[in-house]
């Protein structure tokens, strides 16, 4: 199985410490754990709805517009579970979680958020997201693997990580002055208008503390019942972060670009999914590198397969993008597909780490995912020439 090591980077993390983690568990796990994981779920996503909701009505009180409450509050509070559970997850020591839980959501926001918003309706792709916000998602990728060299994401790292995101909300607030679209500005205009009544204000700052109190106890449920399945089966936190701590921080992403999908508003489907990614990554994992005593250790098969398969999806999106604005529904079934095969590698992994089967995934994934970008980046490619040639 060594000779297989470089080739499935999950392997050797599940196989030796399997009866080490058996031993540290400190209470066996029945029925009350897998309950305690979905309150946990549940918590968490309730508990980012009504924070934004209080904190969106608190905003519009003080004199906050709509607009800027949307591009900052709202995206802020969609990436809430994800700071919640990997700011619980790096104060208790468990770095595979918190790490886990970002490059997780990430992954899972292009490939299972857009491709299920796809398949409802072609979704449309805004310029700017094309020319700019893509870009950004995809630099600030590549900047976390360029960070993991050192299996280590510092302090400092994480500095710089947020001092990004608030750069990068400031940016959100000037352009915000600039926002035209109507579409756009009718959905932020559902936050409400300006209230100065003291019951409607006590009320609304009660809901953002009530939030607030759930996402930290949800979080604190979700940590404990992942770490403590994981050590159960002997599977690497980190996996558990990657697939279930993943999918159930994205939920109120899904729930959001769904929603917006069945509305007709498909271009802030996109927007939403590419501005969780880079808040998860500017924000989630920057205030977590900064505020933990050692920043955020990076296991290798994080950092030689996760982290790059993360990295190979945000530029996915650009050739997806690119081709006529819009994502298809076709490629929505490519993207699930992908997601598919990620998770079930994951899964395969941690049950059977010597299947056959489950190398030749590890083998083939990651170059299979840089040639379907090659050949979308290609395809894009021969449209813009063919339409230049059109034009003359």
């Amino acid at each position: 199985m060594q000779k297989y090591a470089c080739l499935f980077p999950h392997a050797h993390l599940t196989l030796t410490p399997t009866l080490h983690l058996r031993d540290k568990v400190s209470a066996p796990m029945n029925i009350w754990t897998f309950v305690y994981l979905v309150i946990g779920l549940i918590l968490l996503v309730g508990g980012a709805e009504v924070l934004i909701k209080g904190a969106s009505k608190l905003a519009v009180t003080v004199g906050v517009s709509p607009l800027v409450i949307g591009l900052t509050v709202v995206a802020f509070g969609t990436s809430a579970p994800e700071l919640a559970v990997s700011l619980n997850a790096s104060l208790h020591n468990q770095a595979d979680i918190a790490l886990g839980n970002v490059v997780g959501s990430n992954i899972c926001n292009v490939l299972l958020i857009l491709g299920v918003s796809s398949i409802i309706a072609p979704l449309t792709v805004a310029q700017q997201l094309v020319r700019l916000d893509v870009p950004i998602m995809i630099g600030v990728s590549a900047l976390v693997m360029m960070f993991g060299f050192d299996s280590l994401i510092g302090r400092s790292d994480g500095l710089i990580l947020f001092i990004g995101g608030i750069v990068y909300t400031v940016f959100l607030l000037y352009q915000s002055q600039q926002e035209k679209d109507p579409a756009v500005q009718d959905e932020y205009a559902k936050f409400g208008e300006k209230s100065l009544s003291f019951k409607e204000t006590g009320l609304n700052a009660a809901l953002f503390a009530v939030g607030a109190l759930t996402l930290i106890l949800g979080s604190q449920m979700l940590v404990n019942s992942a770490v403590q399945i994981a050590e159960y089966l002997g599977a690497s936190p980190l996996i558990i972060g990657l697939t279930v701590i993943a999918l159930g921080t994205s939920l109120p992403e899904l729930a959001t670009s769904v929603m917006a999908t069945l509305r007709g508003e498909r271009d802030i489907a996109v927007g939403n999914v590419i501005g969780s990614n880079i808040f998860n990554i500017l924000i989630v994992l920057g205030l977590t590198s900064t505020v933990s005593k050692t920043g955020i250790s990076i296991s290798e098969s994080a950092r030689v397969f996760d982290i790059p398969i993360m990295l190979a999806v945000a530029m996915m999106c650009l050739p997806i993008f690119f081709t006529d604005n819009e994502v298809s529904r076709r490629e929505g079934v490519l993207l699930l597909a992908y997601y598919s095969l990620y998770v079930g590698y994951l899964v395969v992994d941690a049950v059977a780490p010597s299947s056959i089967w489950a190398i030749g995934i590890g083998v083939i994934f990651l170059p299979l995912t840089l040639l379907i970008a090659g050949l979308l980046g290609w395809r894009t490619w021969t449209k813009v020439k063919r339409k230049r040639a059109a034009s003359e």
